[in-house]
């Protein structure tokens, strides 16, 4: 009897084992809703909820449906981040007409000690990733000298392409304050589809105010960092993203000029 219990014991430690190492390297998934080409025609509704989002990450940013400012998600919580700068809870029956989404399992962390600007930061990202055609998750938690940040204004139908939504987009800088920063690196082969380089959001933290970020000097900070290795688009059904034009042949100029 004692030894069949020594071999249940053993077997049984084994599968715990197994779970917690299947579960620490359980590969991270980008869902992501529409397309940015999409977004940049004018294509500004879409039916998945916020709550829809949340069942497939805990991490990500986008916008809202009408082009109502920029989404920030993370820790489960997502944020409205609307054009006078500030920000709000996001209420679960909003809609995105375009976003991504991920369950954020950081794999490299690093503590950033020296002042860093945005562009510092991405070179060390770079570095860390090693490929540039690997897609990355990125968070980073600090204290910024300063953060510029713009956002997205609400439109009303017949609706603009976005160029031409965003010509008056209001701006702000956000000095010595704490925040978090929220978002993306990916490949340059996706362009179109997502945004290929940094995309990244960002929100106080006292979460009072926000926006996608242009450009920030960091003080000190803490990065971590999840590389994606599956990626899942959830195309829309709506009329207006059936009759978009996808693939115009200033799409890149295009997207460069919107994310700023």
């Amino acid at each position: 009897m004692a030894q069949h219990s020594s071999t249940c014991s053993c077997t049984e430690d084994v599968a715990r084992s197994f779970a917690r190492h299947a579960e620490h390297n359980e590969d991270m998934v980008l869902y992501q809703t529409s397309l940015m080409s999409g977004l940049i025609d004018g294509v500004y509704e879409g039916d998945v909820t916020i709550k829809e989002l949340l069942e497939h990450g805990d991490f990500g940013l986008g916008t809202f449906n009408q082009l109502d400012g920029e989404l920030i998600a993370f820790d489960s919580n997502v944020h409205h981040l609307k054009e006078d700068g500030s920000a709000h809870v996001a209420r679960p029956e909003q809609k995105t007409p375009f976003a991504c989404m991920t369950f954020f399992k950081p794999t490299i962390e690093r503590d950033l000690d020296e002042p860093m600007t945005n562009k510092d930061v991405e070179a060390l990202v770079n570095e860390l990733v090693g490929s540039d055609n690997l897609f990355c998750a990125v968070r980073i938690d600090g204290d910024f000298e300063y953060v510029r940040t713009r956002t997205v204004p609400r439109q009303e139908p017949p609706y603009k392409p976005m160029l031409q939504a965003i010509a008056q987009q209001p701006m702000f800088e956000f000095d010595d304050r704490s925040g978090i920063m929220v978002g993306f690196r990916s490949p340059e082969y996706v362009q179109g589809m997502n945004v290929a380089g940094y995309h990244i959001h960002f929100i106080t933290d006292d979460r009072d105010g926000g926006g996608h970020v242009v450009e920030y000097r960091l003080k000190r900070g803490r990065l971590q960092m999840g590389i994606i290795s599956k990626m899942f688009v959830d195309l829309p059904r709506t009329q207006a993203f059936k009759k978009a034009h996808l693939t115009p042949e200033d799409l890149d100029k295009a997207i460069k000029e919107a994310e700023g």
